[in-house]
């Protein structure tokens, strides 16, 4: 196939193509990307100049159609991504909660856990209630209960051992 010689615009293209590959790399975030929307540009630039329409700074041209090209890439890749969310969230809408036997399995077991619960001492539970589901320190728990943070541990500890104890004694 012969060819023609480069045209101006595409001379500066091609004079300018490191620049414009590290201005895109930059934009994109990845030299991959960056060098298709490079193609893309070249591919855009061959049908301008086939159309013969003047260009008179040609690098500033340049930069403009390529970093066009890359804002066109990447909100097509952010609707893309956007699709792709509503998809796994339409196939969770589909079954959105747990199997009935694992609710069943579930229920069975706090109602076991709460059995535990009520046989600890009223320090021990609050200790473990206040460090597991309120998320305070052992020193807050301490303070609030009037004891020592290392009596809170062996309190915490004391209440962790007896859940996991009955848990297993009676789901076994």
């Amino acid at each position: 196939m012969l060819t023609s010689p480069a045209s101006g615009l595409l001379a500066s293209f091609q004079e300018h193509y490191d620049d414009l590959l590290l201005f895109l790399t930059r934009r994109m975030n990845d030299r991959q990307r960056a060098a298709d929307v490079a193609q893309e540009t070249w591919l855009k630039l061959v049908k301008i100049d086939e159309q013969d329409v003047p260009v008179v700074h040609a690098r500033s041209f340049i930069f403009r159609v390529a970093g066009n090209l890359a804002i066109d890439t990447l909100r097509r890749e952010q609707r893309q991504e956007s699709n792709l969310g509503d998809s796994d969230v339409a196939g969770q809408m589909v079954c959105p909660g747990p199997a009935p036997e694992a609710t069943l399995l579930a229920r069975e077991r706090l109602a076991i856990l709460d059995e535990a619960l009520l046989q600890l001492s009223d320090n021990a539970r609050q200790a473990l209630l206040l460090n597991r589901v309120e998320g305070l320190t052992q020193a807050q728990i301490a303070k609030r209960l009037g004891v020592s943070e290392s009596m809170v541990a062996k309190y915490i500890g004391q209440a962790l051992r007896h859940c996991r104890d009955w848990l297993k004694h009676n789901h076994d």
